[in-house]
């Protein structure tokens, strides 16, 4: 099954790092948001998507990219974020269903978070230090189940 890995990051780095344990794992492509275009939809089957979270969504780039994809039949997704609260992203996953994609799981870790508040409340930043080897670990564990769901 051919396998791309589409990602965002933007301040430290922390979905990218998690979107290349995954794509070392998956034996997948990864494509930097930028780098990946809507044509190139069709020479996968699995599509992982990630992105850091921005006030429970993803980032304005990717959710302009998911939104202007065309519908799809037969692929399957995964969706994947890092955030300083560590919590699920529901948005990508609602909204990748309505375009037609079988979505396979969802894997979320905290990251080191200055956006905003975040640097001012928490005194440079919250979550220092993260995604860390447990995260790197999970994200591993995380690859290998959706390569058991698909095998």
């Amino acid at each position: 099954m051919k396998t791309a890995i589409i990602y965002k990051s933007i301040h430290h780095g922390n979905t990218k790092k998690i979107a290349e344990v995954m794509a070392n794992t998956l034996d997948a492509d990864l494509f930097d948001l930028k780098d990946f275009n809507q044509d190139m939809i069709k020479e996968y089957d699995l599509i992982g998507f990630g992105s850091g979270k921005y006030f429970l969504r993803p980032h304005k780039k990717l959710r302009k990219f998911v939104e202007e994809l065309d519908n799809v039949e037969g692929k399957k997704a995964f969706i994947f974020s890092t955030s300083g609260d560590g919590k699920p992203m529901g948005w990508l996953e609602k909204k990748l269903s309505g375009k037609g994609f079988n979505i396979l799981g969802e894997f979320y870790c905290k990251g080191f978070d200055t956006y905003l508040t975040a640097r001012i409340i928490y005194r440079g930043g919250l979550n220092k230090g993260r995604p860390d080897e447990e995260d790197f670990k999970n994200a591993e564990n995380f690859a290998n189940k959706i390569k058991e769901k698909i095998n």
